[in-house]
């Protein structure tokens, strides 16, 4: 796994717990969690072009 992916999978976690925590804090919104799920499958896009 390259650096960039790794920054990628970091950032996407860094999102999950943010985009939870303010889905507790101050309730759900869904652009948010599609921005999130936007990301994680940029992620996984990059992941695997970049051959796992």
């Amino acid at each position: 796994m390259t650096a960039s992916v790794k920054v990628m999978a970091v950032t996407s976690f860094a999102a999950l717990v943010a985009v939870a925590a303010y889905s507790v804090a101050l309730g759900s919104n869904g652009w948010l969690w599609f921005c999130w799920v936007v990301l994680v499958l940029l992620t996984a896009t990059l992941a695997v072009s970049d051959g796992g």
